[in-house]
């Protein structure tokens, strides 16, 4: 992912319109790759300290299962080029006790801050079956990626939201793909993309009365690395995929996700959107961000184009 930013030249902000966020404390929760690391650096950009984790590093550990070569320090390194302070920590989300430990360390390090929450642990491709219904998929499989993509995110917020608390501010991001009630084309994957809206939606509930907001927040056509590496091409590239997969023309990197969630936490209203799904393509006619390569990609517009016309009802192919 690209770490040049577009300069609005009324407001000297990346991508237009983004505030500064100096000062701020944020813990992005699976920032190794793609969205994760897209927001981590953008957060940066905006002058923010970042807490980037995930189960991919340098140390003795090693790569995750997915065994992708993108690492947590790699992430915290871009965080601190592109103008913030990357933490890279180690942290397996599924295990309360490292998050609790986790934590601590930020409330010891930052004296009790935490002004931005971002749940974007997913590492749910390779367990996601698009080929069968319910009834034919593995369960123990299925029931895996809820754990690794909803519990992850639970977990995460249990032991962070009493650092927002106590101050009575903050934001919570969960990320998401999509943003409507259509079905998104494999059963355990709908289900944990919806739940992730409802952990929005229900933590907004709560966190009301304390003056810290909760959203979900979808890009489009995400250009992750895996993606990138899919069709043979780089972010620099990108375009030559165009011909192998039209509706690749309409995709947007990961900054573009990015600069919404640090538009959002700059945002002094944000409490207005509490509760509320969001998405990339919104939120950029708002703020006036655009994408690392100064468009401004709107996935939704072409969805309702090209794509949705060939869907029944409930978002499932005619």
């Amino acid at each position: 992912m690209t770490t040049t930013h577009d300069t609005d030249t009324a407001t000297g902000a990346p991508g237009g319109g983004t505030a500064r966020l100096g000062g701020k404390v944020a813990l992005v929760a699976g920032g190794t790759r793609g969205g994760g690391r897209g927001i981590a650096v953008e957060l940066g950009a905006a002058g923010a300290t970042v807490y980037v984790t995930g189960r991919s590093s340098r140390g003795g550990a090693g790569r995750s299962e997915l065994d992708r070569p993108e690492t947590v320090e790699e992430t915290a390194e871009r965080v601190t080029a592109a103008g913030g302070v990357g933490i890279p920590v180690r942290v397996d989300h599924s295990s309360p006790d490292e998050v609790r430990a986790l934590v601590a360390r930020i409330d010891a390090e930052q004296g009790g801050r935490l002004d931005v929450l971002v749940n974007c642990v997913w590492g749910g491709d390779p367990l996601t079956d698009w080929d069968h219904p319910l009834w034919e998929q593995d369960l123990d499989t299925g029931l895996r990626l809820l754990r690794q993509a909803v519990e992850t995110h639970v977990i995460t917020s249990r032991f962070a939201l009493p650092l927002m608390v106590a101050r009575g501010s903050g934001l919570v991001v969960e990320v998401t793909d999509g943003n409507t009630a259509r079905y998104r084309g494999s059963f355990f994957y709908d289900l944990a993309k919806s739940a992730v809206i409802r952990l929005a939606f229900a933590q907004a509930a709560e966190l009301r009365e304390h003056g810290v907001a909760a959203v979900a927040v979808t890009p489009g056509f995400l250009r992750s690395e895996a993606l990138l590496e899919h069709f043979g091409v780089t972010e620099a590239t990108w375009r030559e995929a165009v011909a192998a997969d039209p509706n690749f023309a309409h995709s947007e990197s990961p900054a573009y996700l990015g600069r919404a969630v640090a538009a959002l936490a700059a945002d002094p209203a944000v409490m207005a959107k509490s509760g509320r799904a969001l998405a990339t393509w919104s939120l950029y006619g708002e703020y006036g961000f655009t994408d690392a390569d100064g468009t401004r990609p709107d996935w939704s517009a072409h969805w309702a184009t090209a794509l949705a016309p060939a869907l029944g009802p409930l978002g499932a192919p005619l």
